[in-house]
């Protein structure tokens, strides 16, 4: 429906990656022309009220304290105490939610798919907020309903003193914006990590944030040493049949210490085929959170899946599901929610299809041939394909 140079106000892709992309703000109005939510602020609220949903709400006013946290789900009750002004409601991993939401995070797509996280929306009434804050990764603010004024700090900041004490959000203690736009519905404003932001509703309004995910060093070194860990034999243990006298009983000789530092560096220096393939796992790894959004799919034999995809039925891409390939030099690694499959360099084209297309039809699968079926096969039976539900006339 849209298109990622349309999104950019009809800039290149690449221009925007270039001069833009985790270098400096950018604003585009009209992004999504006369964009109309498909979302509305009741709904919204009936979202944040589900199990299972990631619902959080922030009271500037009229909480226990100023900018009180508060996760849900929440109730009818909840949203009757608020107060009429001073709060705001976000709901993350919406698209997930509401599959059918994934046309808008499409268009965003030119960033690898491992990066996305997830589209939030939040809602605020005239003067709501969540308050001057950072934060450390990219994010496309698209304004969905109502208006919004966004003021930002021009040069990023990175400064854990700049936050007020003993509130349950990080937000600054001092924030001089030098930039202020008013946002209406279909305009977009994209922000790299570290600007300092503050979003103030001056109408009722919705804003939705497609947001991108940025591993913390020390989670992406933990996670490899702890899958490297995993790989290692518990029931080898340290040896020294060539053990030799020593003059203290202190002393942790340098025999020892070479043997020790051998057995470690062996350990958490694999070759980069083993290390992509770990931190393929890893980035694809089911988030378990989202459980309640993996549909429960029948059980059904690959053939029963074939012919109803043959009768016309439509296979969907879970939202939650996290699907990638890496390529390999003999081989091409297929992670499937943390699952690899290792298939042969020239089923690229397949699995291309597998994470570019949100649907498989006949029309979709037939150029693949039989090849196709027992990855698709193995993703329904894993949940990360459901069938689509029929559209009503």
């Amino acid at each position: 429906m849209w298109t990622s140079e349309q999104i950019l106000g009809g800039m290149s892709v690449e221009t925007f990656l270039r001069d833009y992309w985790q270098k400096k703000p950018l604003l585009i109005r009209q992004a999504f022309p006369a964009f109309e939510a498909p979302v509305t602020p009741e709904e919204l609220a009936g979202l944040a009220c589900e199990e299972g949903i990631h619902s959080r709400m922030v009271l500037e006013k009229g909480g226990s304290k100023p900018w009180e946290l508060r996760y849900g789900p929440f109730t009818d009750a909840d949203f009757e105490k608020l107060p009429a002004e001073g709060w705001a409601i976000l709901v993350s991993d919406v698209e997930k939610a509401l599959p059918e939401l994934m046309e808008v995070v499409e268009p965003f797509r030119f960033i690898p798919d491992w990066r996305i996280d997830d589209l939030m929306m939040s809602y605020a009434p005239p003067g709501g907020s969540v308050g001057a804050h950072v934060d450390q990764y990219d994010v496309f603010l698209l304004q969905a309903w109502g208006s919004r004024r966004w003021q930002i700090e021009s040069q990023p900041r990175d400064d854990e003193n700049a936050y007020i004490d003993g509130l349950d959000l990080r937000i600054l203690r001092d924030f001089n914006p030098d930039q202020s736009w008013d946002l209406e519905p279909g305009d977009l404003l994209y922000l790299p990590p570290g600007v300092p932001h503050h979003g103030i509703a001056l109408t009722d309004c919705m804003t939705w944030s497609i947001g991108f995910r940025a591993p913390a060093h020390a989670d992406i070194v933990g996670a490899v040493c702890e899958s490297l860990v995993d790989r290692i034999n518990p029931r080898i243990r340290y040896t020294d049949p060539d053990l030799s006298a020593q003059a203290n009983p202190g002393e942790i000789g340098a025999a020892a210490l070479a043997k020790l530092t051998k057995l470690v560096r062996e350990s958490i220096t694999p070759d980069d085929a083993a290390l992509q393939r770990i931190l393929g796992e890893w980035l694809t790894e089911r988030n378990l959170n989202l459980g309640g959004l993996f549909p429960d799919n029948e059980p059904m034999d690959m053939d029963e899946l074939r012919d109803m995809i043959e009768d016309g039925e439509v296979l969907q891409r879970v939202p939650a599901a996290r699907i990638a390939f890496i390529q390999q030099a003999d081989k091409l690694l297929f992670f499937v929610d943390g699952d690899c499959i290792e298939l042969a360099p020239g089923d690229r084209p397949m699995v291309e299809t597998l994470c570019r297309e949100q649907h498989f039809d006949t029309e979709t699968i037939e150029p693949h041939g039989d090849a196709l079926w027992p990855l698709l096969h193995r993703m329904y039976a894993r949940g990360c394909l459901m069938l689509a539900e029929a559209e009503e006339d």
